[in-house]
């Protein structure tokens, strides 16, 4: 075995450093060889062949057109059912850069359009662009949510000079120890990833950046406190995660399109896949088959369990993840799981710890489709073309948001373990980027996509793939976070809608013969009635106590909140404690909101005053 893998590293082209970002010692390119060498064999030993989903090429114009009805815009090239009203709002909320990216993608349908001669008339992209303008300069708002870029000026600067600064500070450092300290950078998230990309370009036209990255020097980013809460994932309803996904996916072509790096989504063809079983089952099915044992399961069971069985063996065993299960065994083991695994009879006491983690790979690996889909999975790739790591880690803050919810449910499980795994680095000699090396071949080098390639691009893949594993598993706790100014975004459209629904409202009202004065008198003071002002009355159905005004003061925090109705319980609710309620946001500005614990009642009351406030436990 060890002698095969060594072969394989002898015979390919020496690794061209000066054409990788990041440079990988002699250790971690083994590693990557050895895996895929490892890949082969199980390939070798499984039956049958395996499904292809064929990435169909698009015509002309076609991926632009997707993209377009992708980002709720396809009134702007011709019939829909959208409400053309509803996406002008939208447009009204875009930044500088996001429409030059929308803008961009219509006029390449109008001109392919046209040479179809398609008998629908197509629209000038500028009278689309001259509106949006306009509404901008109308907007009787003023508030800090009147465009996406509402803080540009008032950050931008200091975000750009800090940015410059650290990359300098950066440059001549070559190899750090991986235990000494490295200075810790803000990530900016009020301002557009895009709009900073512009500044920061046009900040530094005179230097020649310099991009050196190893294991041990990636530099340490974090989130800066947001008096108004941060925003994860999950924590918004379901209506303005739309919002946020299609704002989402503007800003990463954006900022793909400020730094001259083409970002091409791809598009499967359906095929025939299995409608049941473990191993080759796509995910929504074995989320099916496994709610009917655990309602509300978001992970597969077998790949919850898997995990298990590898822990369950202790993180400490050096060469986990990197020495295999035997071939043979492992088939043999898959078809027992594929018989037995939901009748409750299977052995586990038979599966060793290599084999485990051996079939955990196996099971990413034949997935019909890959973990980090099919539509993105190139643009993951290509995170490694972006000129810093700030920018790839901001691009890839912007991916984990787009993919589907049980893709990117099973990533954060799997990137959990991986920590997990590496928090043992002393003991298992798995470090991050050993890891890294481990598991890229796994998520990238996909069967289900056909992928083949020389040796040349197998060691640029080894690169770029390893990379961005590498940033996935150092970054993860930061990846989940929905960016402020995108959360302010849907805050302008969300304000801008009310606008619109309110003079409907009001002119059905003024027809059905109403005193409108009295209407607009009622509806003013609606919120106001019972609550002085400076105090907000939170509502908590699921408790003992099921309503409190509390005072606002600037210290008041969300956990002070939940803190203050929690003491009050009794009896079998007694039981609950932080963690099963949160307290939310709902109404006003936005659709709903869960609050994190530091978030400021006061600062956020200022930026929602309309807002209701309700303690309840998260859906699953």
């Amino acid at each position: 075995m060890n002698q095969e893998s060594t072969t394989k590293v002898t015979e390919t082209p020496p690794f061209d450093r000066s054409s990788s970002q990041d440079s990988m010692d002699e250790l971690s390119m083994e590693d990557y060889w050895t895996e895929l060498e490892n890949i082969k064999k199980s390939n070798e030993n499984r039956q049958g062949d395996p499904e292809v989903v064929v990435v169909k090429e698009p015509d002309e114009g076609e991926l632009e057109e997707e993209w377009l009805k992708e980002a709720g815009l396809s009134n702007l090239f011709g019939e829909s059912a959208d409400d053309p009203q509803e996406s002008m709002v939208f447009l009204s909320t875009l930044t500088r850069t996001q429409a030059a990216a929308v803008q961009k993608r219509v006029e390449t349908v109008s001109q392919t359009l046209r040479k179809k001669n398609k008998q629908y008339q197509i629209p000038d992209v500028r009278d689309i662009f001259a509106q949006q303008r306009d509404s901008k300069d109308k907007s009787p708002d003023g508030s800090d949510l009147q465009s996406g870029r509402t803080d540009e000026n008032k950050y931008q600067g200091k975000d750009d000079q800090e940015s410059s600064r650290v990359d300098e500070d950066k440059e001549p450092v070559l190899l750090v120890p991986e235990d000494s300290p490295v200075s810790v950078t803000d990530i900016n998230l009020e301002v557009s990833f895009a709009e900073q990309a512009v500044n920061q370009k046009e900040s530094s036209k005179d230097k020649t950046p310099k991009i050196k990255t190893n294991d041990a020097s990636l530099p340490s980013f974090r989130l800066p406190k947001d008096k108004t809460g941060t925003t994860r994932i999950g924590d918004l309803a379901p209506q303005d995660m739309k919002k946020v996904c299609r704002l989402v996916l503007i800003e990463l072509t954006a900022l793909y399109d400020v730094l001259g790096v083409e970002l091409k989504q791809q598009k499967a063809v359906k095929i025939k896949t299995k409608d049941s079983g473990l191993f080759g089952t796509p995910l929504a099915i074995l989320l099916e088959q496994d709610q009917k044992k655990v309602p509300g399961t978001r992970i597969p069971l077998i790949f919850q369990k898997l995990i298990s069985r590898i822990e369950e063996g202790g993180l400490e065993t050096e060469g986990l993840l990197r020495i295999p299960g035997a071939a043979v065994r492992i088939k043999n083991l898959c078809q027992e799981l594929e018989a037995k695994f939901y009748e409750g009879t299977f052995n586990w006491d038979s599966v060793k710890q290599h084999d485990a983690a051996s079939l955990l790979k196996l099971f990413l690996r034949e997935l019909p489709q890959p973990l980090l889909s099919v539509e993105y999975l190139k643009a993951f790739q290509t995170v490694q073309n972006l000129p810093t790591k700030k920018q790839q880690l901001q691009a890839l803050n912007l991916l984990v948001i787009l993919l589907p919810d049980a893709n990117r449910d099973m990533l954060k499980a799997l990137l959990e373990f991986l920590q997990r795994v590496i928090d043992n680095k002393e003991k298992n000699k798995m470090t991050v980027m050993n890891v890294a090396m481990v598991m890229a071949p796994n998520l990238f080098m996909c069967h289900t996509l056909g992928l083949k390639s020389n040796e040349q691009r197998e060691f640029v893949m080894a690169a770029g793939t390893a990379n961005t594993m590498h940033l996935l598993i150092k970054y993860q706790t930061l990846l989940w976070t929905i960016p402020k100014f995108i959360v302010n975004q849907v805050r302008k459209q969300n304000i801008e809608n009310h606008k619109k629904d309110r003079k409907a409202m009001k002119k059905l009202l003024k027809k059905m013969a109403y005193d409108r004065e009295k209407y607009e008198k009622q509806d003013k003071t609606t919120n106001d009635a019972d609550v002085p002002q400076g105090v907000i009355r939170v509502q908590a159905p699921h408790l003992s106590k099921v309503s409190m005004a509390i005072q606002l003061t600037e210290e008041l925090k969300a956990s002070d909140v939940l803190a203050r109705f929690l003491s009050q319980e009794s009896g079998a609710a007694q039981t609950l404690k932080k963690g099963d309620v949160f307290l939310y946001e709902i109404g006003g500005n936005i659709g709903e909101r869960c609050l994190d614990d530091n978030t400021y009642m006061t600062d956020l009351y200022q930026l929602n005053p309309n807002a209701e406030w309700v303690i309840k436990p998260k859906p699953l």
